[in-house]
């Protein structure tokens, strides 16, 4: 009997767990390791956050669904992997410490045959000073990467609409550091806010401002796309502008913000200047970094710098030595996430190291880096999930090496991103692109296939941004047919 260990339960661990759970029966164990016991459904924490769906409307309880499935559940954070064993365990453990309240604080050694790294980042709130505390409830921001974050969010919210009833207020959204990622987040949540504040009537008397390390409107930290917009190719920097210049959102880009106090985020821009920028309510999403697992040898010697990059992401099949921006090649990206030292071990989603950002490197002339990091979140991450333990199945019953990709390279993805919710009066980006990383080789002169790179607003893509909330939650509850529903 194989053990196949999960650390994670977002949406590539949680991926990952039931279809090695299905495919490989009650032959062979399936540990999920995670921290938390409620599956959220992050995508949806943006309307959370302006008061439009509950806490209960966007999380589940894992416990229940793993029971069902026979998936062996332990709410436990992972500490360190010791892939070698060590002088008193023959087999490659986990060391891991419960937080359940039952066992809170309690650590135990957990063995497997297959481990894969699925923990998602860390929030590096810390990385920019005064943006927030652990837990991203800092006095000066808020944050909408949890839940319970965006609960927080949307109460601070309401306090800024009461007031522009009487005084003019100032609204920033957008990235807390040059180093960021997922402004697909912060541009979700920014139009929301601006809908919000039509239906309550005070929109006239609230600034709304975006802040971005984006060297342009865009730019997503894909280097950008060339959309085919209605029939005409345009691109994702024109599509965007257009975005928010017909909801009067004024921007920043090309910023690392490096201080945040009460009412006043400081920043430098990519052209070395020092800037300060004044806000009532601000949500800034902070940078993201591995969640610090430590790894050691048999004998006890510390190997972490062996199988993790020093932003504590897993290292992969990558090519991690491509060296100037000049040198990328779409080849650079990881195809079967394995890590290169040891076998049986696999990382997917955020949990792995990129080999180099997407967009082209930028810093200003103080030498301080400002670059989105490459997105790694949503389909591309469930697509890895699913591919890692279709390899780890195989090499179960006998392959001897992965049997299946997920080079972001070589997938697209979708993406539908709200602009305001509402049956009638909601809007949505929709937006499709292939490949994720492009392929100058491949489609010279734009790197993706304009026939698969597309974008759309308007109403219908809000309908389906509200039906793919209700049909992930299905999934990810196991409920019948959930396998028909695609990554």
């Amino acid at each position: 009997m194989a053990r196949v260990v999960v650390m994670g339960g977002g949406v590539s661990g949680h991926t990952a767990a039931t279809f090695a759970k299905k495919w490989l029966g009650d032959k062979h164990e399936v540990v999920v390791v995670t921290p938390n016991s409620l599956w959220n459904w992050i995508p949806s924490n943006i309307w959370v956050g302006v008061g439009q769906m509950s806490k209960e409307e966007v999380t589940f309880p894992l416990a229940p669904v793993y029971k069902k499935a026979g998936i062996d559940y332990r709410q436990a954070k992972a500490l360190s992997i010791n892939p070698e064993g060590s002088s008193t365990q023959t087999s490659p453990f986990i060391t891991i410490e419960y937080t359940s309240a039952d066992k809170a604080g309690t650590s135990e050694e957990l063995t497997y045959d297959y481990l894969i790294n699925a923990t998602g980042p860390k929030l590096n709130f810390a990385a920019t000073p005064g943006l927030g505390d652990a837990n991203g409830l800092g006095e000066h921001t808020v944050s909408v990467c949890t839940a319970d974050h965006a609960i927080h969010a949307a109460h601070e919210l309401a306090k800024i609409f009461e007031k522009a009833k009487t005084k003019r207020q100032k609204i920033l959204v957008g990235t807390g550091h040059g180093m960021c990622t997922c402004q697909g987040a912060a541009f979700e949540y920014i139009f929301n806010i601006e809908h919000e504040a039509k239906k309550a009537g005070v929109r006239d008397n609230i600034d709304i401002k975006w802040i971005s390390n984006e060297s342009f409107l865009g730019d997503f930290g894909m280097g950008g796309m060339h959309l085919n917009v209605g029939g005409y190719t345009a691109s994702s920097k024109i599509f965007s502008e257009s975005l928010y210049s017909e909801r009067k959102i004024d921007w920043i880009i090309g910023a690392h913000v490096n201080k945040v106090e009460k009412g006043k985020a400081h920043y430098e821009l990519l052209d070395g200047t020092m800037n300060e920028e004044e806000f009532d309510f601000a949500m800034l999403i902070p940078p993201f970094a591995g969640v610090g697992l430590k790894a050691y040898s048999k004998d006890g010697g510390d190997i972490t710098d062996t199988i993790f990059a020093p932003n504590g992401f897993m290292k992969v099949d990558a090519k991690y030595d491509a060296g100037a921006y000049e040198n990328w090649k779409a080849s650079d990206w990881p195809k079967t996430l394995q890590n290169p030292t040891y076998k049986n071990m696999f990382a997917a989603g955020i949990a792995f190291a990129p080999p180099h950002p997407i967009s082209k490197p930028m810093s200003s002339p103080n030498g301080t880096p400002i670059t989105p990091t490459p997105p790694r979140t949503g389909m591309p991450s469930a697509m890895m999930g699913k591919a890692v333990v279709s390899s780890i199945v195989d090499m179960i019953k006998g392959a001897p090496e992965p049997t299946h990709t997920a080079s972001m390279a070589e997938m697209g993805a979708a993406c539908v991103a709200s602009a305001g919710k509402g049956i009638f009066s909601g809007t949505a980006a929709a937006m499709t692109v292939y490949p994720v990383v492009p392929d100058f080789e491949k489609y010279p002169g734009v790197g993706r296939d304009l026939n698969m790179t597309s974008g759309e607003i308007g109403l219908a893509g809000h309908w389906i941004k509200h039906f793919l909330h209700f049909a992930f939650i299905w999934k990810a509850k196991l409920k019948p047919g959930w396998t028909l529903i695609p990554e």
